[in-house]
């Protein structure tokens, strides 16, 4: 590895560890506003809603939309998988990200606007979509994003791996 590879590296985790520190926060407070105000624009076509800071309110129903609504952590986590593969240039990474977080915040309003016509118009099996859409669908969305990205901009290299591959690599080469 030459000493340009070893600063990607350390810039890429940095870039992660920074983040890490900051925590989920960073997304939620990116995210927060552009997801509730679609979510508000889509309701407002089929109902007359209020928006009072992140609760919408259809028929004196409150639809909080919390945190994990957002998905901060979903963001976090394609963000992880985007610095964690080496040799990839800085403006097909910047595109890559640009368009796994877009894809996840149509994916993810569309998600919070079925949930809430789901909500509003007491469908008896709510309890239980929001659930799968929790813990299944959640998953789901970002691998299938990833793998998305995956193909569309041809990454050949294998999040985390690839970097310790190389690293281990020169090790073995120093040893001989």
């Amino acid at each position: 590895m030459k000493k340009r590879d070893w600063i990607d590296i350390a810039l890429r985790y940095s870039i992660l560890l920074i983040i890490g520190i900051i925590g989920n926060q960073f997304f939620y407070s990116i995210f927060s506003y552009i997801t509730i105000q679609p979510v508000f624009l889509l309701l407002s076509i089929f109902y007359n809603p209020a928006l009072i800071s992140s609760v919408i309110v259809i028929n004196s129903l409150p639809l909080e939309i919390i945190g994990a609504c957002v998905a901060g952590s979903a963001y976090y986590l394609l963000l992880i998988l985007n610095l964690s593969v080496p040799n990839i240039k800085f403006l097909k990474r910047v595109y890559i990200l640009l368009f796994s977080f877009a894809l996840l915040l149509i994916v993810n309003i569309l998600r919070i606007f079925l949930l809430s016509v789901l909500y509003v118009n007491q469908w008896p099996f709510f309890d239980i979509t929001h659930e799968l859409f929790w813990y299944a669908g959640s998953i789901l969305f970002v691998v299938g994003i990833w793998f998305l990205s995956v193909y569309l901009f041809k990454i050949k290299e294998i999040p985390f791996y690839s970097d310790i591959k190389n690293i281990l690599g020169l090790r073995r080469k120093r040893k001989k």
